[in-house]
């Protein structure tokens, strides 16, 4: 009878084990449905250029504004705030300023 119990025991603490794989696995996954509940980041890269030696420009979305941002080793610089996208496609277009060049 204790290796009767024994036996359940172990195979009820399998079956809870399996089930909570299974629950991190779908989640995991997002078969819930949960992604719709995520809120959208406040800060989006939209795309970046590298410019080689490890200097890159990149248009970054924050908090609904578009800006165009200078990235060295050492620093990163606001290059311009740009004109809003159009509705389904970013765009690089409608730069309002055009200060010098990227400082390292």
């Amino acid at each position: 009878m204790n290796a009767a119990l024994t036996l359940r025991a172990l195979a009820s603490l399998t079956i809870v084990i399996a089930l909570l794989v299974a629950f991190v696995w779908a989640l995991r996954r997002g078969s819930f449905g949960l992604a719709g509940l995520r809120t959208r980041a406040a800060i989006a890269i939209e795309t970046a250029t590298s410019l080689g030696d490890r200097r890159s420009l990149v248009i970054v979305t924050v908090e609904g504004r578009r800006i165009l941002l200078g990235v060295t080793p050492g620093a990163v610089s606001l290059i311009s705030e740009l004109a809003p996208a159009p509705q389904g496609q970013p765009s690089s277009q409608g730069l309002h300023s055009s200060p010098g060049p990227i400082q390292s």
